[in-house]
């Protein structure tokens, strides 16, 4: 008797179907079984409200989790930046597999780089993290921007550049990179001028911690470096007390002598999103070796952060 297909919960963006796609036929090598793509609708994809007002990214992940929750699937892939930093008490991450290119980008008319563009040019992002780094940017470098919050799938996105309504938007490499159309990049932003939103560029593959069998074999799908940055990136996040919505960036990356990787060092940013007032910090140490070594070095640079006044920029925090 052949076994039953396995139920890959996913959401319906052509960007969510591309990724699970991906894990599908990672999943199908792996184990020998059938995975079966299982589309489910989020409370994200159908508001048409900005992010910040529905609650965050953690929105998209709701519906999967509660499917997976009542047996509807047997493990889900979410964009790791979508998932609350809390964890849930009966789901395991199984596995976080090596991380796509983590930078934000620049689609421009024009093929302009940011740098180029005219006085007053309107750029649009849904991200307060995004629009903080921006803004900043141009003010040191005597620019004048306009950013502008916008919505929708990238498709929906980069068509504000092409008809004209924009002048530039901002988004993840990743997302472009994984629907083949990277071609519409204009420039790669540099990650000391915008720092990612911890997470990106990862995924995240969840099932039911009860469901052990399945969360060992999809463990040979992680990636020990690019769990230990994200953890680092998304424990400076929580210890921020940041919501998905804050204007909080991080980027964990690794330094090696050519030879090995020897020490991680993790940049974490936070701001007003007129960019008025930025706080910056880095901190370089080991690679860590457990996750609690990594919680540990998210929480550390929090703390120094903090002590600068970063949560004076987050805005009202929502209790």
């Amino acid at each position: 008797m052949t076994e039953k297909a396995l139920r890959l919960g996913t959401r319906r963006s052509k960007l969510a179907m591309a990724q699970s796609g991906h894990v599908a036929d990672a999943v199908r090598q792996l184990t020998g079984r059938q995975v079966e793509l299982v589309e489910i609708t989020t409370y994200g994809d159908t508001s048409r409200e900005h992010l910040a007002q529905i609650g965050g990214t953690g929105v998209f992940v709701v519906a999967l989790r509660e499917a997976l929750l009542r047996g509807e699937v047997d493990f889900a892939v979410h964009s790791l930046k979508d998932l609350p930093t809390t964890e849930h008490p009966d789901l395991t991450l199984a596995a976080i597999p090596v991380r796509e290119d983590p930078r934000d980008v620049l689609v421009a008319r024009d093929g302009l780089a940011f740098a180029e563009l005219p006085a007053g040019a309107r750029v649009g992002t849904g991200s307060p993290r995004r629009m903080a780094q921006l803004n900043a940017y141009a003010r040191s470098h005597g620019m004048t921007i306009e950013t502008v919050p916008i919505r929708g799938n990238i498709d929906t996105r980069v068509g504000y550049v092409t008809k004209g309504e924009l002048d530039a938007v901002v988004l993840a490499a990743a997302g472009l990179n994984r629907i083949g159309r990277s071609d519409v990049v204009t420039e790669f932003l540099s990650v000391d001028t915008v720092l990612p939103a911890p997470g990106q560029g990862a995924l995240a593959i969840e099932c039911t911690a009860a469901n052990a069998g399945l969360a060992a074999a999809l463990a040979e799908l992680d990636d020990p470096f690019t769990r230990a940055a994200v953890t680092a990136e998304r424990s400076l996040l929580a210890a921020l007390e940041a919501g998905c919505s804050a204007p909080v960036g991080a980027l964990a990356d690794f330094l090696d002598d050519g030879q090995a990787v020897h020490e991680m060092r993790l940049r974490g940013v936070v701001g007003t999103t007129d960019g008025s007032s930025l706080v910056q910090l880095s901190t370089t140490g080991p690679v860590p070796t457990s996750h609690d070594e990594a919680m540990a070095l998210g929480r550390e640079l929090a703390d120094e952060m903090l002590a600068k006044g970063a949560a004076g920029l987050m805005g009202e925090r929502a209790l």
